[in-house]
């Protein structure tokens, strides 16, 4: 009973609507005071807020949203998809391609779905309105090109799970480039497979930019190749840490911005209240769950259920895939971080006692992650996109299916071959 009604609590609590920080927080708080009482209760609650937030690894998240900020706001982010549509644009549903390449490129710097779900919003929409382009296929494509930041280094969620298991953060954010590269492939097979079936969705572009204005185009792609290079190449080149690339990343964005005159203050103050505002949700969120963890391991609840699953006469491979779906569920009705700081205390011990390599499984939860961000009722990417772009929502679930599909075989094909996802960090590790 002690472990049920706080359990219960949390679910009514996210029922009817309260934020997920306060959920976790609260039901912890009842599940406490019921099993140890008021004075463990009290010296958890006093030292819990801060200890569970003052991890310097912690201290790349901001960096890195203060990153995308900088972009989005200084317009890096419209030159990028300008330049993709005057080399893709002609294709067969051209501009659905320049944005999942745009969409990947901005991924690669930002770490932050949302931020690159609005920012491509803004940039790509018009044009594929412009061009008549059906409003679910513009939607479908913007939303998925979003997801992309989530398995494309350097990745918040990646960070986050490396925190949360102990895994090496720099061993995830290598190992998630090639299902990020993957995955951006199998969405422009998706926009190429949709396109020939129905070509009305995406009419062909009439005018064709010539050689000249491609090559003029790349121009302005400089700033984000540099940003590329400098992140990316720091942390696989052994220059700087995960979490010291963030900020890296922001201070040479905000160099270049300031020397392109894009940035003034009035740009500044938004790029940082947007930083702040995601910070504080994420760091709270943390704070509630580490609340709720203290809850579930003074109950033994973790241990219990480890020590359930290594009785089952199953295949471990089994109870790999009843996590997986386990994750797929909960993606359709809950925030992609709270179901990460919620779930790992409880299956990353089960994942560890049956012998699975745990980046491995990082990049697998952070392929669910990527599916639950487009999904319904909750589904973040497609709110943020739909409401950058001034449409209905209805109209951006309309668009994901056929992507979310592909996604669903990704995630299988990383099941069943490993080593997609695993012969970068080992050669990183070799080196």
């Amino acid at each position: 009973m002690t472990i049920l009604i706080p359990l219960l609590c949390l679910l009514v609590l996210l029922a009817v609507g309260m934020p997920i920080a306060f959920s976790l927080g609260i039901a912890g708080s009842i599940g406490l005071l019921m099993f140890s009482g008021w004075d463990a209760f009290l010296g958890i609650m006093q030292t819990t807020p801060y200890e569970s937030v003052k991890s310097f690894l912690l201290s790349a998240i901001p960096m890195f949203i203060l990153m995308a900020s900088f972009m989005t706001v200084s317009g890096i982010m419209k030159d990028l998809f300008n330049s993709a549509y005057k080399w893709l644009g002609n294709l067969p549903g051209g501009l659905g391609i320049a944005t999942v390449f745009a969409g990947a490129m901005m991924g690669a710097v930002s770490g932050s779905s949302q931020a690159s779900a609005a920012a491509m919003a803004k940039a790509a929409a018009p044009e594929m309105r412009k061009y008549k382009y059906s409003t679910p296929f513009t939607m479908g494509v913007i939303s998925m090109s979003g997801t992309l930041a989530v398995m494309i280094p350097p990745s918040i969620i990646l960070i986050l799970y490396g925190i949360l298991t102990e895994t090496g953060v720099g061993s995830l954010l290598i190992a998630g480039i090639v299902p990020g590269i993957l995955t951006a492939l199998g969405y422009i097979v998706v926009i190429f497979i949709w396109v020939k079936l129905k070509p009305e969705i995406a009419p062909k572009i009439p005018e064709r930019a010539s050689l000249s204005e491609k090559v003029s185009s790349l121009k302005n792609i400089w700033p984000m190749l540099l940003i590329i290079i400098a992140v990316m190449g720091g942390i696989y080149g052994g220059v700087v840490t995960a979490t010291e690339a963030g900020a890296l990343g922001a201070f040479i964005t905000l160099i270049i911005v300031v020397l392109m005159k894009r940035m003034n203050f009035s740009k500044l103050e938004t790029a940082f209240n947007d930083t702040i505002k995601s910070t504080t949700m994420i760091l709270t969120i943390i704070v509630g769950a580490h609340i709720f963890s203290y809850f579930l391991t003074m109950t033994q609840v973790t241990q219990k259920l480890v020590m359930f699953v290594q009785g089952l006469e199953i295949s471990k491979y089994w109870i790999l895939f009843i996590i997986i779906a386990i994750y797929l569920v909960l993606g359709f009705f809950m925030d992609q971080i709270a179901i990460l700081i919620l779930t790992l205390p409880l299956t990353f011990p089960i994942i560890m006692s049956l012998g699975f390599n745990p980046i491995w499984f990082g990049i697998i939860v952070t392929k669910t992650v990527e599916i639950g961000l487009v999904s319904p009722p909750v589904g973040m990417n497609v709110f943020v996109a739909t409401g950058a772009a001034g449409v209905k929502t209805s109209e951006g679930f309309k668009g994901v299916t056929w992507f979310v599909l592909m996604d669903l075989l990704i995630l299988l094909i990383i099941i069943a071959l490993p080593f997609i996802t695993l012969w970068l960090p080992e050669m990183m590790i070799k080196r």
